[in-house]
């Protein structure tokens, strides 16, 4: 096995997703202590005391306790470089979310144990199952009285298709939580244990438990030994094929809040979890083997000022072959311009360090002055590498958009174009004046745009709702500016492509009669 073979097998890239409140940011905080990164874990809960979630940096989501944007954390841990792409579980931050999940192998999915499967939980899971990456699922919030563990597992099967195999199983919950049955360890975790070095209590050849424990007395542990039996008489058969490709996710008891189970979680993951695997490259003619000599890669995520002080902008990079090495030359497969990647940097969320090697499966941010877009693929050699397209979604609501400050124009527009080349919101002008038009998934993402304009640029914006709209792009040969009205706004997106906004349904419906010959198209 080469260098490279060796250092890409030790790569475990994945990214945690979940509605929001599930707990995904806070299991991020516990993975990283244990990683050793941080010294204690910062919880999304304890805004009052200055403390925040590492991975939660932009001044926004400490101020509200969210993710609004997707982010970045590498550790090394037992043998293995692990990356953590922690995405905002945010219903109007999806899109970041979908984009996310296409550079990464594997997915875990952190559940409500009282909530169970909610409606962002089921959308970003279509998305992963649509990939067939595997997904490994963390029953969080054990810590309180949620529902059954029987039913938890059933609703897996019955809203996600997917078939659960419970790797641990809790002995209570809520204030009777008394610890987990491993099934995987064949062992006992106790919950709070008097003497730390009796966390763990081994099992013997019937499942029972080999030492002397109070636990024995306890009823919930008889309740517990009967639900196990139960679970490997009926349930399914551990397989490990059908992990990797996505048609069964090990399941996993735990509280994150109290870095209950979160330990064996993540030993186990990383047994389990595949390296990087093969992508598919210039319209699925061919797929880029990790150890290809060629070095190649996506851009998946642009952000702007994760360093307020230096106005940078970072564009994110998934290695999917070769090696990385500071200073190499690339070819950016959309202009074919030969590029000099002199300043990368690897991510502990905001903190980072300029990294001079790295390898397929892992994440560079690449110090950009505008050569990169959304999407881009960068590679070396002579022979072109082009990944598949990442997706966009259509905007569904809109907003006129003015500098409240006539004088600050400068600072206005560079925000403008800045911000929007995240890709978390879309830049229109109106066709014949170029005011600017914003749109949005949901509310919320204005509401971040304006507060990182005034925060980051200075420059206080005026919204104008224009409320509900539907995107349609038009053929600029079929085109007529005539047929613009105040129910089918005609404006440009970022390329200078024509597109309606239309007032409703009835709108669209009425223009594609008087217009029966013109093409009209949607994006996701």
């Amino acid at each position: 096995m080469t260098n490279l073979e060796q250092a890409v097998a030790k790569r475990r890239t994945f990214a945690i997703i979940s509605h929001p409140d599930a707990g995904k940011t806070t299991i991020t905080e516990q993975l990283l202590l244990l990683g050793g990164i941080i010294r204690s874990a910062g919880t999304v809960k304890g805004k009052k005391s200055g403390h925040y979630a590492t991975s939660d940096w932009m001044a926004i989501e400490k101020q509200r306790g969210i993710s609004v944007t997707s982010s970045v954390m590498q550790f090394d841990y037992h043998g293995k470089r692990v990356n953590i792409l922690d995405t905002p579980g945010h219903e109007d931050f999806s899109e970041d979310t979908y984009r996310t999940l296409m550079a990464v192998d594997a997915a875990v999915m952190v559940i409500d144990s009282a909530k169970g499967i909610e409606p962002q939980t089921k959308k970003l899971f279509k998305v992963v199952k649509q990939r067939g990456i595997p997904i490994f699922t963390f029953m969080n919030k054990l810590d309180r009285d949620g529902r059954e563990p029987l039913d938890l597992i059933a609703e897996l099967e019955e809203l996600l298709n997917i078939e659960g195999y419970a790797m641990n199983w809790p002995i209570g919950m809520g204030k009777g939580l008394k610890g987990l049955y491993d099934r995987a360890q064949h062992r006992i975790e106790l919950y709070r244990p008097s003497d730390a070095s009796k966390r763990f209590l081994p099992l013997n050849d019937q499942g029972q438990l080999a030492v002397d424990s109070d636990l024995t007395q306890d009823s919930i542990y008889q309740q517990t030994l009967d639900d196990v039996d139960l679970l490997s008489e009926a349930g399914n058969s551990f397989d490990l094929a059908k992990v990797q490709k996505g048609d069964q996710t090990p399941v996993f008891f735990g509280s994150a809040l109290t870095n209950f189970g979160v330990e064996t979680f993540l030993e186990s993951f990383l047994k389990m979890a595949p390296a990087p695997g093969e992508h598919p490259i210039n319209d699925d003619s061919a797929e880029l083997a990790p150890n290809d000599d060629r070095f190649a890669g996506f851009v998946f995520k642009i952000q702007a000022n994760m360093n307020p002080n230096h106005r940078d902008r970072i564009a994110f990079v998934r290695i999917c072959s070769g090696e990385f090495d500071k200073g190499m030359d690339v070819t950016l497969a959309r202009t074919k311009k030969q590029l000099r990647l002199n300043n990368a940097t690897e991510f502990m969320s905001d903190e980072r360090e300029n990294v001079e090697n790295a390898v397929a499966g892992d994440i560079v941010g690449l110090y950009d002055t505008g050569n990169f877009q959304i999407g881009d693929s960068i590679y070396t050699g002579k022979d072109p590498i082009q990944f598949a397209p990442l997706p966009q979604f259509t905007p569904e609501l809109f907003v006129r958009v003015n500098a409240k400050n006539v004088m600050k124009q400068k600072s206005f527009h560079k925000g403008m174009q800045q911000l929007v080349q995240e890709g978390a919101i879309q830049l229109y002008k109106t066709y014949t004046t170029d005011d600017y038009i914003l749109g949005a998934v949901g509310q919320l993402q204005f509401e971040v745009f304006q507060f990182r304009m005034k925060n980051e640029y200075n420059s206080e914006v005026v919204m104008t709702p224009i409320g509900s709209r539907i995107a349609r792009w038009i053929k600029p040969a079929q085109l007529d500016e005539k047929m613009s009205s105040s129910r089918n706004l005609l404006v440009k997106d970022l390329k200078g492509e024509p597109l309606f906004l239309f007032e409703n349904k009835f709108a669209e419906r009425w223009f594609q009669d008087k217009y029966p010959d013109v093409t009209l198209t949607a994006k996701l």
